[in-house]
Formats: C-alpha cells, sequence, structure tokens
C-alpha cells in the first residue's frame, strides 16, 4: 500500500470504534467512518450516517464511497438475558449489527479493495460464551467463522482478514441499560482494558507489519479469560 491509505470505520462515534478510528488517523490514513450519530475527528476524516441495523442501506452508503485499502467493523451493542427471557427482537438486531452489517459492507467494499487490504472485525471475548449472553455471544461467534472463510477466499489476493475480540472494555457500552442484567466484572488485570489498547493492536494488524497475519482471532481482555 502506498500513498494515503483510506480505511472505513464502523461505529466512529464513541467507544472502540471512535479509539481505532483516532489511532489510523494519528498513522496518517484517511478515514471515512458510518455511524449514526455524527462524529468529527478532525482532518483526514470524513463521517456518513449509516443505520448499522439496515445491511442493505448499508451497502447503498459503502457503494458511494472510494475504494479503501481497509474495512473495520466496531459497531455493536449488547442485550443480555437469562435462558428463558431470551428476546427473539434483541437476537435479531444484534445479529443484523454484527454479523449482516458486516456481510452487506465487505460484500460491496472488498471487490473493490486493493490487493494487500486488511478487513478486520470487532468481535467479543464473550464469543466463547458467558452466562446471560448468549445472543450476544452467538453473534459475535459467527464473525469468526466469516472471517475465517473470507480469509481463505481472499489470501490470494493478499489481504488479510482478523477478529480482534475485547473484554470489558471501558466505553459507553458498559453502561447501557439493555445489560444490566449482566453487569461487568474486573478482570484478573484489576481495570477494564482501554480502547486505545484495543486501537494499537488493530492499527498493528491494519498496517504494513500485519501483512502475515490472517484468519486470527486476537483477544485483549485484561486476563477476564483466565
Amino acid at each position: 500500500m502506498t500513498g494515503t491509505r483510506h480505511a472505513i470505520v464502523t461505529g466512529c462515534s464513541s467507544g472502540i470504534g471512535k479509539a481505532i478510528a483516532e489511532r489510523l488517523l494519528a498513522d496518517g490514513w484517511a478515514v471515512t467512518g458510518l455511524s449514526r450519530s455524527e462524529g468529527s475527528l478532525g482532518p483526514g476524516f470524513r463521517w456518513l450516517h449509516a443505520d448499522l441495523s439496515d445491511p442493505a442501506s448499508v451497502a447503498e452508503t459503502a457503494a458511494r464511497i472510494d475504494p479503501a485499502d481497509a474495512l473495520v467493523h466496531a459497531a455493536g451493542y449488547q442485550r443480555t438475558a437469562l435462558l428463558g427471557e431470551l428476546d427473539p427482537e434483541a437476537l435479531a438486531g444484534m445479529f443484523a449489527v454484527h454479523v449482516g452489517a458486516a456481510s452487506a459492507l465487505a460484500n460491496e467494499v472488498v471487490p473493490r479493495m486493493p490487493d494487500g487490504g486488511r478487513v478486520l472485525l470487532i468481535g467479543s471475548r464473550t464469543s466463547t460464551g458467558a452466562a446471560g449472553k448468549s445472543q450476544y455471544a452467538a453473534t459475535k461467534a459467527a464473525l469468526m467463522g466469516m472471517g475465517r472463510t473470507w480469509a481463505q477466499e481472499l489470501a490470494p489476493r493478499g489481504i488479510t482478514v482478523n477478529v480482534l475480540s475485547p473484554g470489558p472494555t471501558d466505553t459507553p457500552m458498559l453502561a447501557d441499560p439493555g445489560r444490566a442484567a449482566t453487569p461487568p466484572k474486573l478482570p484478573a488485570l484489576g481495570r477494564l482494558v482501554d480502547p486505545e489498547d484495543v486501537a494499537a493492536l488493530a492499527g498493528f494488524l491494519l498496517g504494513p507489519h500485519g501483512k502475515s497475519i490472517t484468519g486470527q482471532n486476537y483477544v485483549i481482555c485484561g486476563g477476564a479469560s483466565l
């Protein structure tokens, strides 16, 4: 990749998505951010409104964006409930945002992506299972299967596809009433994961030295998975 690299980042208005967008801008990328809430991150940043719960409209928006060297799907939210109290609409909504939007975006963006590009999906440590989070875990686990499949398909073009799976991260999502049934617990290191730490690892995977890493899931959880 030469010249100014261009990345598309979803969920750029807050949390991990915003931290990744800021990291890429600091590294000299041009960033197109997609989110429902408007964001302004300074020079090199362009914001476009996108409803990630509607994959068809996301694909239409992506079709109007210039070719990108990287796609980062960081948008997401969490609804929690124990078995016996599960809400089918919660599952459908999370699946649309986490999986449907990722699929629609990649389907539109990656065929126009230069060889040697990058795709990064933000998963979750919870994808391996956590009480009260079965529906959320299912949607995040789906990203790993999808990402590894894309990694196989895109390897001949030198395009890498990886999943980055944070544990409890210090973002506004932790205060969302929709996940009140499962309050966050401090991981073994005694503090929540810093979004900037997640962004730093994302920057490496998206950068020139990430060219030999594909089809992998990286967990950054402060020891929550110990």
